[in-house]
């Protein structure tokens, strides 16, 4: 595990940023998927933070084992730099995991960030674990959107007009999501399993079901 210190300042954190994106591997998956982790995080006004990671069967997407954490946020809101907000609280809660998934999906970016170190690809080097940035929305690049049928998708780009993610329609003419590898993991890879991973809704179920039971976890602690 490549753990360094949380506290720091914010020129240090880009500096960490930018040492730790050149070690992200964006090729290949697991050679055997049973098992993936949604994974999501709350805040409250007052900088309390809450994580779940919830892991399910692949490709069942059956509920197996959830986890939480909790404890005050201390890094100031900074674009760019949410890891450092919300990555000591993922790391708490996936040392109580039992086993550990075989694949880690946020609810937030992967390489699709200016410095190509989103959250995914934070906690994915850190813990050398395959991780997938699957986001309601774009931070970063440029794209044409794909198709309207559920599984179209077309490219994300950065300003060199690099592949760094993916725009998957996940379900038809509904807005699409922004898919990008973290660690470990390929483009077209990362987009393959998210689309496995899509039910009835937008977001797929692991994100979904931790987005729904973090916002409980929250409001059942305060």
């Amino acid at each position: 595990m490549n753990y360094h210190r949380w506290e720091c300042s914010v020129s240090e954190a880009i500096a960490i940023q930018e040492n730790l994106a050149t070690t992200v591997i964006t090729a290949g998956k697991p050679d055997t998927i049973t098992t993936v982790a949604g994974i999501d995080i709350a805040l409250t006004p007052q900088n309390i933070g809450f994580c779940i990671i919830a892991v399910f069967e692949y490709p069942s997407l059956v509920l197996i084992d959830e986890v939480f954490s909790s404890d005050p946020i201390t890094f100031p809101y900074v674009p760019g730099l949410l890891s450092f907000r919300e990555g000591p609280l993922v790391l708490k809660a996936f040392e109580k995991l039992t086993e550990k998934p075989d694949i880690l999906i946020f609810d937030g970016q992967g390489i699709a960030h200016p410095r190509r170190f989103g959250i995914a690809s934070h906690i994915g080097v850190v813990l050398d674990v395959p991780a997938i940035g699957c986001a309601k929305s774009r931070l970063y690049g440029n794209y044409k959107d794909p198709g309207i049928t559920k599984g179209d998708r077309a490219y994300l780009y950065d300003k060199n007009n690099k592949k760094i993610g993916v725009v998957l329609r996940t379900r038809t003419n509904v807005k699409p999501i922004f898919v990008s590898p973290g660690h470990r993991v390929g483009i077209d890879e990362a987009a393959d399993i998210i689309i496995q991973c899509t039910g009835k809704y937008r977001i797929p179920v692991p994100t979904r079901y931790a987005h729904c039971r973090v916002g409980e976890y929250k409001r059942s602690s305060l």
